[in-house]
């Protein structure tokens, strides 16, 4: 087990930083729940984590009996599957861990038996619409696998928090992101891949306008399933459009081309939401404000002629 020279119990931390992320080309539809395993590669924008991030910390102790989490100051169930998986993969892929200052030295085997305490603090609203969960699963990974001493690269880790969240994966990168869906039932190809890093379009500036805190009506773990069950326009998008358009936007992220990138960009959103519409029930994820948001965009867009980009422009 696990030793340390003084008598008193011990306690390692771990504290990490993860922003959230805006999918560009949208992953909606899982071929595989359990696993989480996308129907279609997605591409995404990871955002600034001084303005939206998660902030996790992590510990253990030998005097911990079980595992525990707190989000944003509420202690919340670790019995969920997910949650379940991404601490059974991290313990998996642990090693050895020596601290000589504290004299702890806590040997791979031993990861079996400790129990962790995790608290997770969102700066921003949470099952808004923001990304919470992308944010929270690949922040939580990242920490545990500092503590534990984990060796693996990002886009390993990436299949580890994708079992949390599959937007999470693209969380562990900055700049622009592709999660490829993979084609192994394992899911061990289905990784988060860095396109250009976060200084590659550096005035490339998001605005995000929070319309509502409150939480979604639909989650987008039963939202997905529903739209995979019921949406014909779900299915034609996965295998004829999205490949397209994956290709189409990895040229407009390499020339930094915002037209391009614009347009796309608005044409998949308005897709998602009509594959939203096509499901049955309906799913809605946009209220009388954010519409009227988009009507206004796409009707200043349509006076210029071409997507804007909010610069100065001489008339």
């Amino acid at each position: 087990m696990a030793v340390s020279k003084g008598s008193e119990p011990w306690i390692l931390m771990v504290t990490a930083r993860s922003p959230t992320n805006i999918a560009v080309i949208k992953y909606w539809g899982k071929r595989d729940e359990t696993l989480i395993l996308p129907i279609n590669d997605s591409i995404s924008v990871t955002l600034d984590p001084d303005h939206l991030c998660t902030t996790t910390t992590v510990a253990v102790s030998p005097a911990f009996d079980s595992d525990r989490m707190w989000l944003n100051g509420k202690e919340i169930s670790l019995s969920g599957g997910r949650y379940q998986s991404c601490l059974r993969e991290i313990r998996r892929r642990a090693g050895d861990v020596e601290d000589e200052k504290k004299g702890i030295r806590i040997r791979k085997v031993d990861w079996e038996r400790l129990r962790v305490h995790i608290a997770s603090y969102n700066n921003f609203p949470t099952a808004a619409g923001l990304a919470s969960s992308a944010a929270g699963f690949a922040c939580l990974a990242f920490a545990l696998a500092k503590l534990m001493n984990i060796k693996e690269e990002n886009g390993e880790l990436s299949s580890i928090a994708r079992q949390g969240s599959g937007s999470a994966c693209r969380s562990l990168y900055g700049g622009f992101v592709k999660w490829v869906m993979g084609n192994d039932a394992s899911g061990h190809d289905s990784i988060a891949v860095q396109l250009a890093n976060e200084s590659h379009w550096d005035d490339l500036v998001i605005i995000i306008a929070v319309v509502s805190s409150q939480q979604k009506e639909t989650s987008s773990t039963a939202g997905m399933c529903e739209s995979f069950d019921t949406s014909t326009l779900l299915h034609y998008r996965s295998k004829v459009v999205v490949p397209r358009r994956i290709l189409q936007m990895e040229e407009a992220i390499r020339n930094r081309d915002f037209q391009s990138f614009a347009r796309l960009t608005c044409a998949d959103s308005n897709q998602f939401h009509a594959v939203c519409l096509d499901t049955s029930p309906p799913i809605f994820y946009m209220n009388d404000t954010s519409r009227r948001i988009i009507n206004c965009v796409e009707r200043w867009n349509q006076f210029e002629g071409t997507p804007q980009d909010g610069g100065k422009k001489s008339h």
